[in-house]
């Protein structure tokens, strides 16, 4: 077993998340952090993921699927990135 997947083994649960949704995202959810962190810049990236985090079990609360609310969330950082515009402040 790789230290990632041990670190999620132990943070999910610890954390009241099932382990079985982050390796259902994990590989979108590293992208999107690789994508920030080169696209906007290095500190956005854990900031972004706080902010999918958040926004997917708001999203979960109101009754929506976790993994598709975490996709979902991804989308809208994606849309982001693709946007040249500068953003709205």
């Amino acid at each position: 077993m790789d230290a990632l997947q041990e670190w999620t083994d132990r943070v999910a649960p610890a954390l009241g998340v099932d382990p079985a949704l982050v390796v259902q995202t994990q590989d979108q959810v590293l992208d999107m952090v690789r994508d920030v962190a080169h696209g906007v810049l290095r500190p956005a990236a854990p900031l972004t993921a706080f902010v999918v985090g958040l926004a997917a079990g708001r999203a979960q609360a109101d009754g929506a699927d976790a993994a598709a609310a975490v996709r979902d969330a991804l989308a809208q950082v994606e849309a982001l990135l693709s946007d040249p515009s500068p953003a709205a402040g």
